[in-house]
């Protein structure tokens, strides 16, 4: 789960991290009286969107040479005028895709005079289940563009849970980021700080982006994006009730509900598969066939028949989807019980666009019996290779 930029902060500041002050806004009133709280002379007004390149994204209907989504301003007026123009409009950056994000609320943040820009993050390294430090002198740019043209400017080591942080691990993230004496310190603080944080809230990830030095030679928390494991939520209802949902895709939201693992993608043929590995392997070869899935989804090794009909539910409530390809490979998970799923959500929402159905496995001859004397319109396959085959033929003979 991830949560906007200014709960960010406000998690990490109940851990110590030194974030400048700034109120969230909803309305152009509130970003005004925000201001007035602060009571700087330099004030920055951040739109809040989960996606990252704010600064340089371009909002709909503004043209080419409008600011983007983080701007620097010198009034309360300004902060006004700024929010009335960014509230309610859709930004698009290199992270959300064509489509945007719709701006809803902002974030009224006191300006920093910066003198310098580092990045630092914290992920879960699964490799050697422990946590890996990211650090790196080129704070403010695009990591993976850094990773690419500069790799050697990009730091990481790992901290063991079951240590803890260590005096050697404030030592090499000083030492990568160039800091001595008293910022060498304020770093050390820091990361004992994160990492705390990072624990305590079952975080996968704390990216900080910029972190900066000011021109008073202290350390600040300029960006931060925080993102929680869902499956520890339950421990967290401070973090989960921090959850925007106006910022999700609402078919996901809806597979949440019935423990589905569903992402949406851009394509035009709808995926329902059993086990991650075998989804991934039906996503690759509708694309070796010539078409692009419009999802991820697996319905996990142990669904029930209600699941299932979710799941169908789901695909087709995509207006993108021109095509379904279920692909079932009966272990744990039985033929017969996605047949009757499938049937179950047919009968139920209808059926408009082509279906091709591979069952192996488990029950398979009882599934592909069912769906034989279902009546239904389905396009019966032998393998995946076949089943991706059809499925493409029959969305483009459809066209």
């Amino acid at each position: 789960m991830n949560i906007h930029e200014h709960q960010a902060k406000a998690v990490l500041a109940e851990f110590g991290a030194p974030v400048p002050r700034g109120f969230a806004a909803f309305t152009p009133d509130e970003a005004a009286a925000a201001a007035e709280k602060l009571g700087t002379p330099v004030f920055v007004v951040k739109s809040q969107i989960h996606a990252g390149g704010r600064g340089k994204g371009k909002f709909e209907g503004l043209g080419p040479d409008a600011k983007g989504g983080v701007r620097v301003v010198k009034s309360v007026e300004e902060v006004r005028l700024n929010a009335e123009e960014m509230l309610g409009r859709v930004l698009v950056t290199h992270q959300t895709g064509p489509k945007g994000k719709q701006v809803n609320r902002l974030y009224i943040e006191e300006g920093a005079a910066i003198a310098k820009e580092f990045y630092l993050s914290l992920l879960v390294d699964r490799a050697s289940s422990k946590v890996s430090v990211v650090a790196s002198t080129e704070g403010g740019m695009d990591i993976e563009d850094v990773a690419h043209s500069t790799p050697e400017k990009i730091h990481t080591f790992t901290i063991d849970p079951a240590t803890g942080v260590w005096p050697t691990h404030t030592r090499a993230l000083a030492k990568a980021l160039g800091l001595t004496g008293a910022l060498a310190k304020e770093a050390a603080s820091l990361l004992n700080q994160l990492y705390t944080a990072f624990m305590a809230k079952d975080m996968a990830m704390l990216e900080i982006n910029p972190l900066i030095v000011t021109a008073d030679d202290h350390l600040r928390v300029l960006d931060a994006k925080l993102s929680f494991d869902g499956n520890s939520l339950f421990r967290h209802p401070d973090i989960k009730a921090l959850r925007d949902e106006s910022e999700e895709d609402p078919k996901e939201i809806e597979a949440s509900k019935y423990d589905l693992a569903y992402i949406a993608l851009d394509g035009e043929i709808g995926c329902m598969v059993n086990g991650a590995g075998l989804a991934m392997a039906t996503m690759d070869i509708i694309k070796l066939y010539g078409a692009e899935p419009a999802n991820f989804l697996d319905v996990g090794g142990g669904a029930s028949k209600e699941k299932v009909t979710a799941a169908f539910k789901i695909i087709t409530a995509d207006p993108a989807v021109k095509g379904i390809l279920v692909n079932i490979f009966g272990g744990i998970m039985r033929c017969d019980i996605i047949a009757e799923g499938v049937i179950a959500a047919v009968k139920e929402v209808g059926l408009q666009v082509p279906l091709v159905v591979r069952l192996e496995g488990t029950n398979v001859e009882l599934g592909k019996k069912i769906i034989s004397e279902s009546g239904l319109n389905v396009i019966a396959a032998n393998d995946l290779s076949d089943g991706a085959e059809k499925i493409v033929a029959a969305v483009k003979g459809a066209r």
